[in-house]
């Protein structure tokens, strides 16, 4: 699995790299390039591939769509730290954007991240056709904006200190990171024109894959320790955060997660072995450490 991971990563940079330095210079760039070279694991594109390989998606595609999936991730995590968000000072075990550049010049390259996304999924090189593409652009807008990550983010810290019940804390996290999941979920049956049924079907699959994240995110939050999470840990239970381990414990919320996967296995089986890397990659997602 890590193999695999430092594959997708290193691919996904590689192309990244390659676009930024295609483009004019600006005193953004070096802020943009601290938050998206910040050393993440890539788990969004390695689901990408993973859901990608079922359907037999060309890899450099996949690639190429993963690199706009990682710059609208790196723009969330940049102002997802501000002071006026989660306030938080690590991220990575390094300094946070806004601790390293200042508020604004965070805030910028968030925005200037999430805007390169678009470029890259309107890329030349994408060979894909301009309707596809228009198709991809639509629904990662959608799962970027208030329907999906910014929504999510923005009842994250209405929920804070107060009670919430356990469907509008889903709801919530499903917003926050699920939509993201179903993206890449979705992307390669977008590609391969599968009707809306099936896409149905695979954003849902997304969700639950990004509900057992934020789920894994808030265990290592409970019990991880900061010095292997690269951040600081204990964070929610401080903030008053509404997540399901404050609803239901944290082995209740482990069990949670296991039947997370076990239902995510039984929505792919269908596929036989081409799911088995998805599967590989949703123990990987409960058992990390960071």
């Amino acid at each position: 699995m890590q193999n695999k991971l430092q594959k997708i990563a290193k691919d996904t940079n590689i192309f990244l790299k390659k676009f930024i330095k295609k483009q004019k210079k600006s005193n953004l760039i070096i802020p943009m390039k601290y938050g998206l070279f910040s050393g993440g694991k890539k788990i969004r594109s390695k689901i990408l591939i993973d859901v990608g390989s079922i359907f037999k998606i060309n890899y450099n595609s996949l690639i190429i769509i993963g690199a706009a999936v990682e710059c609208i991730h790196a723009y969330s995590l940049i102002h997802d730290d501000l002071p006026c968000m989660d306030n938080d000072k690590l991220r990575r075990g390094k300094p946070a954007a806004h601790i390293k550049f200042g508020e604004s010049t965070a805030v910028l390259a968030g925005n200037s991240l999430l805007t390169m996304a678009f470029e890259i999924l309107s890329f030349n090189s994408l060979n894909l056709s301009e309707k596809i593409k228009n198709n991809l652009i639509n629904k990662i807008s959608k799962c970027s904006g208030h329907l999906g990550i910014a929504g999510g983010q923005y009842l994250d810290l209405d929920f804070e200190n107060k009670k919430i019940s356990k469907k509008r804390v889903i709801e919530m996290e499903i917003k926050k990171t699920g939509k993201l999941f179903s993206f890449c979920c979705v992307a390669p049956l977008i590609i391969k024109n599968k009707n809306h049924k099936e896409i149905k079907r695979f954003e849902k699959i997304g969700s639950d894959i990004g509900l057992l994240f934020q789920v894994a995110d808030d265990l290592i939050d409970y019990k991880g320790k900061s010095s292997i999470a690269g951040k600081k840990t204990g964070k929610d239970k401080k903030k008053g955060k509404a997540t399901l381990i404050s609803l239901l414990g944290y082995k209740n919320t482990i069990k949670y997660a296991r039947n997370l996967i076990l239902k995510i296995n039984n929505n792919v089986k269908k596929y036989g072995p081409r799911s088995e890397e998805l599967s590989k990659t949703l123990s990987f997602i409960l058992n990390r450490e960071k």
